[in-house]
């Protein structure tokens, strides 16, 4: 079990997007270009966010996407489960026919109550984590980063 590049992609740019929307909404091009995610590929996801209420679109020039409500009321799970990435372990995606078609009687498998807590627990961790928690991680890791003087003769220039 793995979280795929869909839900990857989708937190990242509800990431960038909050760290930017206090200056108006943020196009996807921005997004597509700062975080190396196909143009198309973030319009299908923002299509699904859009359509459960975690952005909202602004139309014309000037355009783009904000937060339909704030940061610290958008949890990873929610923007996991608003584009469609499933969260589940267990081998029979938690419909119980752990053995297959063959055996649709409904019985698990040894380890599926196991696989099931993960979920239950993987969800929880998930929905325990906001959006605006993620915001400030990257905010304080940018200020955390080094000063870096670089000389030219007598010249000096500071990169952070």
């Amino acid at each position: 079990m793995r979280l795929t590049t869909k839900g990857r992609f989708a937190v990242t740019a509800m990431i960038d997007l909050a760290l930017r929307q206090d200056n108006g909404p943020v196009t996807l091009a921005g997004i597509s270009q700062r975080q190396d995610i196909s143009l198309s590929y973030l319009e299908q996801l923002f299509g699904k966010l859009r359509r459960h209420e975690i952005v909202e679109s602004v139309r014309g020039p000037g355009g783009g996407y904000n937060l339909a409500r704030k940061a610290q009321n958008v949890t990873v799970a929610d923007i996991i489960i608003a584009v469609d990435e499933p969260l589940d372990a267990t081998q029979c995606g938690s419909k119980g026919n752990c053995h297959g078609g063959d055996h649709d009687n409904g019985i698990h498998c040894m380890t599926h109550d196991l696989w099931a807590t993960l979920n239950a627990k993987m969800v929880d961790y998930l929905d325990s984590v906001s959006l605006q928690d993620l915001v400030n991680q990257q905010k304080q890791k940018a200020q955390d980063k080094p000063i870096v003087i670089v000389r030219h003769g007598h010249a000096e220039r500071t990169i952070s």
